[in-house]
């Protein structure tokens, strides 16, 4: 019996075997992380060793320096942070310093203008005035100082410490509640200084001007 193979179609056929086998291995099975939450996203700048003026309105305001500074512009709110520490000179319209801050911690909260520093908070004034704390918020917007924890201001006139300040940006007017200390009054200058009784004076206790957060995540 004489068998005959169509060669052709015998070529056709390994081909399309070969084909399939190609497109079956060239399949590469797609792999996609899950999305990222803004919550979970990661800043966008960070910088080490910083030694760098800061404008406001246009106008030089602040010498900001720190050992790392990240800036997160993806979370709800944008911030500034400063996990390492942060030391701020403030300048008046002429250029001088009127104002210097350190603080452990520093958050600033750029859309809402507001700044919260926290552990270890000194402020010291060109007029004399120092100020200590574990916080401390600035809302720049009001132009307001204040703290709701444990507070001691002291001045060339008086030494305070209360469990709630508030001041304007340039400590020249502050209020401080529940207060106790030493003071001198101007009549009794070169004598022994009085012994302040405790400020009873209510004082509008605010709360401050949180972030849209349910907490500040560090």
């Amino acid at each position: 019996m004489e068998v005959r193979l169509n060669i052709s179609h015998y070529t056709s056929l390994i081909l399309l075997v070969a084909l399939s086998a190609l497109c079956a291995c060239s399949e590469q099975k797609e792999h996609t992380a899950k999305a990222i939450n803004p919550e979970d996203s990661v800043s966008v700048m960070i910088s080490y060793g910083i030694n760098t003026l800061v404008s406001d309105s246009g106008v030089m305001r602040y010498r900001i320096v720190a050992e790392k500074w990240e800036v997160n512009e993806i979370k709800n709110p944008p911030r500034w942070f400063f996990p390492r520490g942060l030391f701020m000179e403030q300048f008046d319209e002429k250029f001088h310093v009127e104002t210097y801050i350190q603080a452990d911690t520093a958050y600033n909260y750029t859309q809402q203008k507001l700044w919260h520093l926290i552990g270890n908070v000194r402020v010291k004034t060109v007029d004399g005035l120092r100020f200590q704390s574990e916080e401390l918020w600035w809302d720049q917007n009001r132009h307001e100082l204040y703290s709701n924890v444990y507070s001691h201001v002291v001045t060339p006139e008086r030494e305070l410490e209360g469990a709630y300040f508030t001041s304007d940006e340039h400590m020249r007017h502050y209020k401080v509640t529940n207060t106790k200390g030493n003071f001198i009054r101007e009549e009794e200058k070169g004598s022994e200084p009085a012994t302040a009784a405790n400020d009873t004076t209510p004082v509008a206790k605010r709360s401050p001007a949180k972030p849209n957060l349910p907490q500040i995540n560090r």
